[in-house]
């Protein structure tokens, strides 16, 4: 079982020095963390980063909506969210958090990685391959012929 928006939010809160038992959180700033986390997580698939969380028009996200975001990304969801949101409460994060935030996004990142297919037109098919009229691979194909990753854009990252 995942966390729900709400709890992302509050460990998001927390990680900025805004704890529920310490400070009286209103319901209208768990809706804006809860907008902020939609509106990150949108950009995220954006990206072509799929964690299965249910983007929802910003008027229908509630607390208790599953997140269903996966265990090995609840930190990097959380401590970029708290990135986001610090601002607007006039926070700001500890350095220590933002090199955790970088660390976890790029671990998550790394698992959505593949490797590039490459082919090479010349390349021969091998001594065992014994009929002659085609000894060598056929010509690549273009799908593979792209840019790696055409979406990578180094300066959309967390930080």
């Amino acid at each position: 079982m995942s966390y729900t928006k709400g709890e992302l939010v509050s460990a998001a809160f927390e990680e900025i020095g805004i704890a529920e038992y310490e400070f009286d959180i209103s319901p209208e700033q768990v809706e804006s963390g809860i907008r902020r986390l939609d509106m990150m997580m949108a950009t995220w698939a954006s990206k072509k980063i799929s964690l299965s969380f249910p983007i929802s028009k910003l008027e229908n996200s509630y607390p208790s909506d599953d997140s269903n975001i996966p265990d090995w990304a609840w930190e990097a969801v959380v401590t970029n969210l708290a990135i986001r949101i610090a601002p607007s409460f006039g926070k700001s994060v500890s350095p220590d958090t933002k090199v955790i935030a970088k660390e976890s996004y790029n671990a998550m990142l790394a698992k959505f990685s593949k490797p590039r297919e490459i082919q090479f037109s010349s390349m021969p098919k091998g001594a065992g391959y014994k009929t002659t009229d085609q000894r060598f691979t056929p010509d690549p194909e273009e799908i593979y012929l792209k840019d790696v990753d055409e979406s990578f854009d180094p300066s959309g990252g967390p930080l």
